[in-house]
């Protein structure tokens, strides 16, 4: 039997009602990871006998979350198990993702399926906190009528360091934003109805990718994303690693050549300068607006064989080997997951990236894993939605 602590040090037995929420939770939380599962699956899984499995499916499926079907066809003999997956008809979440370049809204059913999208291009000037509030608030409606689903929150990604409890936006330096309250601006645009969380965009990237990504399975993971700015989500001994005030990760600021190019924090040489969107397509002589669709063009470039497009890829790789040395000198991860434009670079100089790496980290005999984020521009969309839906994960029944 599962025993907590009683009032004085002494155990006691955990009453059945937290049992049976602490189960319910195990149950969905297993079906959202990993899809539709057998009841067998869910009885080997949670160690539990297979009428305790039925009578929390049950629960589950009363409460609209999850639904049952029985398998057709096959040639086992005797009954098959009831296999259980997301309800096709139950909640949504809306999770949007906040960038100097785009604002981008989709909704987002348990088990992480996509179900519809919006996108606002904001052509290269920074949105502000009002013109995101009236974006969230107009995706808000039209996904929750694409979907066709009840909306049960809103996860909003941003490119700063976020205070999680007051949801504020601390200082997001590419969107010129400074102590903006977001979450309170936001529910004042959607009212009391919608929950809304807010997160930094890289350690909402790294969430996504280690509940059912390319960090699945690994306890000691960074992901490394680059857009305008440059900043890394890290997962240090199965735990995110977020420092005292959300501060951690911000990696776009360390500073790799002090002779570099002034950076709007004020320092000379930060990273993001050195391999941000910006400093790529500058590498690259071409205009150093960083709107999506000339980033993509760098990158197509590159790959026809462009002589200037593969020579500015190949320096920004140099330095982002030089930040990951320093990486792995402080953090020890098994794994680097690199996403937003420097997939691109990673595909395309993964040899410079190495061999800078290789100079830089303390033990080259010991080497990083280096992938590609599994869910590629969408890693802090759906980290976003996970934000949003872990209050109904951690506990799906009601109060």
């Amino acid at each position: 039997m599962t025993r907590s602590e009683a009032p004085g040090g002494t155990a006691s037995p955990a009453r059945p009602d937290a049992i049976r929420r602490h189960n319910l939770a195990l149950i969905l939380g297993e079906v959202h990871r990993d899809g539709a599962l057998t009841r067998a699956e869910l009885t080997t899984r949670l160690g539990v006998s297979r009428s305790t499995i039925g009578a929390l499916v049950a629960d589950l499926t009363a409460l609209g979350l999850l639904e049952e079907r029985v398998p057709s066809g096959g040639d086992r003999v005797g009954r098959p198990s009831h296999v259980v997956g997301p309800n096709a008809s139950g909640p949504v979440v809306v999770a949007v993702d906040v960038d100097v370049t785009h604002i981008t809204s989709a909704a987002v059913a348990i088990g992480g399926e996509v179900l519809a999208r919006t996108s606002l291009t904001t052509k290269g000037r920074p949105p502000t906190p009002d013109r995101v509030a009236k974006q969230v608030a107009s995706a808000v409606a039209r996904l929750g009528e694409e979907s066709g689903r009840p909306v049960l929150g809103v996860g909003v990604s941003v490119p700063g360091t976020v205070y999680r409890h007051t949801r504020t936006v601390g200082v997001a330096t590419n969107l010129g934003w400074h102590d903006v309250h977001l979450g309170s601006l936001l529910e004042r645009r959607l009212g009391p109805r919608f929950a809304v969380t807010v997160g930094n965009d890289a350690d909402l990237s790294v969430l996504a990718e280690l509940s059912r990504g390319s960090a699945r399975g690994c306890d000691d993971v960074v992901y490394v994303i680059g857009r305008t700015g440059v900043g890394a989500g890290l997962v240090v001994n199965g735990e995110p690693l977020r420092g005292r005030d959300g501060r951690a990760g911000e990696i776009g600021h360390n500073v790799v050549d002090t002779g570099g190019p002034e950076c709007h924090c004020g320092k000379r040489g930060c990273l993001e300068k050195m391999i941000g969107d910006e400093a790529l397509l500058a590498l690259a002589g071409r205009r150093p607006t960083p709107v999506e669709e000339n980033v993509a063009a760098l990158f197509a470039d590159a790959r026809a064989g462009d002589p200037a497009a593969l020579s500015a890829i190949r320096t920004s790789a140099g330095w982002l080997g030089q930040a990951l040395g320093n990486l792995v000198n402080t953090l020890n991860p098994q794994r680097v997951i690199l996403g937003g434009s420097l997939s691109g670079v990673l595909e395309l100089a993964r040899p410079e990236i190495e061999q800078a790496l290789e100079r830089y980290a303390f033990d080259p005999g010991h080497p990083v894993e280096l992938v590609l984020p599994r869910f590629g521009v969408d890693s802090a969309l759906l980290g976003a939605a996970e934000l949003a839906f872990a209050g109904l994960i951690g506990d799906p029944a009601p109060k």
